[in-house]
């Protein structure tokens, strides 16, 4: 096994065939590990919710990952250039795996949430190095396309099973056993790296290595600050804590831009951000993460809390969704070296998404699974051209040196473009949620149950469902339908978010008009 290879080889591959196939079995392993937790968790959330109760840390369970991620994704994404990828694999995934342990020993919801934090440590340093792995092993960008089907058919599988396991381990079993799951994955994708994939080293010039450190503090305040300004706005308005946050976004992040341009390998590359050929693909990476993971932990909840239906039913209707962006990287694969130029895959990936997202909007519940089935897969589709377009268009323009830099901010402003619109669409879900049930009991005179109807989490669990009625009834109200105004005001809320992630699409398309041409293949 070749260890400590500096990449100084400039050809269409580093590796002989037989061993480019044991190395990429490692690098795709560790993509379904990153997968599989994505979409597993989102299913089962809802659940999770009903058991632990704290409905008001529903955001943070996934946005604690996502923001734990945003801040590892560029710090290693950089060690990786300059020390190799592979030592930095194998430690994620001994403790993406140690606190998937932990996640499904939760007792409470905060625990619960920090412990997505730390696992969030390792998808990030995962996320950072995959992708760019790949590229290292492969410098061509045409075989290296080819060889993507093992990272994309492994996302494919994971993408496949996640959220229908994920319902049929949380309805059948216990919702701790989505978490439970990664051990197995986790040390298969610990064999499969440290046997096969080789310790590729950027060769660089001597000299003191310089790392962020402060810039990633400053991320991880600014962001979390940000997150939190968004959930308390809209329901205590502008209150002395809510200035004094808005006033920690502001500061920090000043002093974040001017640090960042200080510094020799910033954790947020201000130059490559406001770089005119690379800016656009940047935003649309936001934006494309924004409308995803908005569709990955809300539409669930639609599901189940909204339409009644079971955990296994909605895994079942949400799995296009995450199949549907397999298919689509798999089809920029293929189709990419085959056009003109490979900015019409952004229109067309945009495009699709936003219109399937009003779609989910216009349907009421009662249409047979096949059309929601159709909608998510058409959204997933479209998001998956994108995610891959934007990853190739990146790598055509940047030099190698910065390569792994700009593969890994597309991922870390993904993840960050997912944390702002779960945690946007959560803030306006549960402000609209509250008026929509205020309206309701008003209308019911009776105004003095909204503690029991205050979170949606009783509309997940239907035996506080069953019990809240029959205390209704008992008191001489009509509980059946105020149970069904609840749920109505749920999925009107769940829907003004999903327009907002059709906003972000359509935003994403017009963006798409500043990218520059880029060819991948020989088209004339």
């Amino acid at each position: 096994m070749a260890t400590g290879i500096e990449l100084q080889d400039q050809g269409r591959q580093l590796l002989p065939f037989r061993e480019s196939v044991l190395a990429m079995l490692g690098v795709a392993s560790v993509s379904m590990l990153i997968a599989l937790d994505q979409t597993i968790v989102g299913t089962a959330l809802p659940r999770i919710v009903a058991e632990l109760k704290g409905f008001e840390l529903y955001a943070w369970v996934a946005t604690a990952y996502m923001l734990a991620s945003v801040i590892t994704i560029p710090i290693f994404g950089r060690l990786g250039d300059l020390f190799g990828r592979k030592p930095f694999m194998l430690a994620a995934i001994l403790l993406f795996t140690l606190a998937s342990v932990l996640c499904g020993m939760a007792t409470n919801m905060l625990f619960l949430v920090l412990a997505r934090g730390l696992q969030g440590i390792g998808g990030g340093i995962m996320m950072g190095t995959v992708f760019a792995t790949v590229a290292d092993l492969f410098p061509d960008p045409r075989l290296r396309l080819r060889w993507l089907v093992f990272v994309t058919s492994a996302f494919g599988v994971a993408n496949m099973v996640g959220p229908t396991l994920g319902g049929m381990l949380t309805q059948h079993g216990s919702w701790r056993l989505v978490f439970f799951v990664n051990v197995p994955v986790g040390l298969v994708a610990l064999y499969f790296v440290h046997a096969f994939l080789p310790h590729l080293r950027h060769a660089r010039e001597g000299g003191r290595l310089r790392l962020d450190w402060l810039g990633a503090c400053v991320v991880a305040v600014t962001f979390g600050a940000l997150q939190l300004v968004i959930e308390l706005l809209p329901r205590q308005g502008w209150t002395t804590m809510t200035i004094m946050l808005a006033m920690i976004v502001l500061v920090f992040s000043l002093t974040l831009f001017f640090w960042e341009k200080r510094m020799g390998y910033p954790i947020i590359p201000v130059d490559m951000l406001l770089d005119r050929k690379l800016g656009p693909l940047f935003a649309m990476s936001v934006l494309g993460g924004f409308a995803l993971f908005s569709l990955v932990f809300y539409v669930p909840l639609l599901f189940q809390g909204g339409y009644a239906m079971s955990p296994r039913s909605s895994g079942m209707l949400i799995t296009p969704l995450l199949l549907g962006t397999t298919v689509g990287s798999f089809v920029n694969n293929r189709v990419v070296t085959r056009i003109r130029r490979a900015n019409a895959i952004l229109y067309v990936g945009f495009a699709l998404s936003a219109f399937a997202s009003l779609a989910v909007v216009v349907l009421r519940g009662n249409e047979p699974h096949l059309v929601w089935m159709a909608c998510m897969g058409a959204s997933g589709l479209g998001l998956g051209l994108v995610g891959t377009s934007l990853t190739v268009c990146s790598q055509q323009i940047v030099s190698r040196d910065h390569l792994g830099a700009a593969t890994a901010m597309l991922q870390s402003l993904r993840t960050f473009g997912g944390m702002l619109g779960t945690a946007m669409t959560g803030a306006l879900l549960g402000h609209l949620y509250t008026m929509g049930v205020n309206r309701s009991l008003d209308s019911y005179q009776a105004t003095q149950w909204f503690k029991s109807f205050a979170s949606p989490e009783l509309l997940v669990d239907r035996a506080d469902q069953a019990a809240l009625i029959s205390r209704l009834v008992s008191a001489g109200h009509a509980g059946d339908a105020m149970m069904n105004s609840a749920r109505s005001a749920l999925v009107e809320s769940i829907h003004m978010g999903l327009v907002v992630a059709a906003v972000a699409a359509l935003a994403g398309l017009c963006l798409a008009w500043f990218v520059p041409p880029v060819r991948v293949g020989n088209y004339p």
